[in-house]
């Protein structure tokens, strides 16, 4: 008895981890195309920083795919306006996006 109640367990285990393995596997192809978009949408910009800045964008994605900024975690209102002028209704590509709210962390290097 002992001996089967151990079977059912190891298998019960066995099988929990293989579900667990693969439950969702676009959430990363999402998140990927989701930070390539917003990082070359982000490129180049032309003002002058004294040191890098590091900055949590709160968005969220329409039913049109576009992006709507919520908020820009910054005192400096060049980046916010900056960030908030490249990416608001900016559409990304056809995905199946699951969850439609985010926070990313933005990180703009200082000018050389």
């Amino acid at each position: 008895m002992k001996t089967l109640k151990m079977l059912t367990l190891v298998v019960a285990i066995a099988f929990s981890s293989v579900l667990s393995a693969g439950t969702n596997p676009t959430k990363k192809a999402e998140s990927t195309i989701i930070t390539e978009t917003i990082g070359s949408l982000l490129k180049n910009p032309r003002f002058h920083l004294e040191s890098d800045a590091h900055i949590i964008v709160d968005f969220f994605v329409n039913k049109d795919n576009q992006i709507v900024v919520l908020s820009v975690d910054t005192d400096n209102t060049v980046i916010e306006n900056y960030i908030k002028g490249r990416l608001n209704y900016r559409k990304l590509p056809k995905t199946a996006i699951k969850t439609n709210r985010f926070k990313i962390p933005v990180m703009i290097k200082k000018s050389n």
